[in-house]
């Protein structure tokens, strides 16, 4: 598979670059499925990480948050890569990213709810299933998690 050159780098809250990563989830996540931010979800994730993928030129290309999540948890959530570099390594880039700085923060436990979809992407980067298939905004999902190494 083809790995596309990246740059990952944290992204502020309420900056400029926040602004864009919320555009390119709403393109990928929200508005496929009739939704949309509302300044009350925006808010809510001030104390959130936020990882974005940056090609060369400066676009992002793709972006995650990270959800301190009880004890030694931490909740991977909206991932999102855009359409025309998916299938390039960029999602595998960034969860491994995720994965690192999660352990620089002292955290074991990484968890997700992963769509039907997107299950074996998790499986073959070392997360398993927990429980069974649930609705989250109406698409069947699964509770992943994978312990993280120290």
């Amino acid at each position: 598979m083809f790995m596309k050159k990246i740059r990952l780098l944290l992204i502020p809250f309420a900056t400029p670059a926040f602004d864009e990563a919320i555009r390119l989830r709403t393109d990928i996540l929200r508005i496929p499925l009739g939704m949309e931010f509302y300044v009350e979800d925006i808010r809510a994730e001030f104390d959130q990480y936020h990882l974005g993928a940056y090609e060369v030129g400066g676009e992002l290309v793709g972006c995650l948050s990270l959800l301190p999540y009880g004890k030694g948890a931490i909740k991977m959530r909206q991932v999102a890569v855009r359409k025309n570099v998916q299938g390039a390594g960029i999602g595998r880039q960034m969860v491994e990213e995720s994965e690192l700085i999660a352990r620089q923060l002292g955290y074991t436990k990484m968890v997700l709810h992963a769509r039907d979809v997107a299950v074996a992407f998790y499986k073959k980067l070392g997360y398993k299933k927990i429980g069974k298939m649930f609705e989250e905004v109406e698409i069947p999902h699964f509770k992943m998690e994978k312990k993280l190494s120290v």
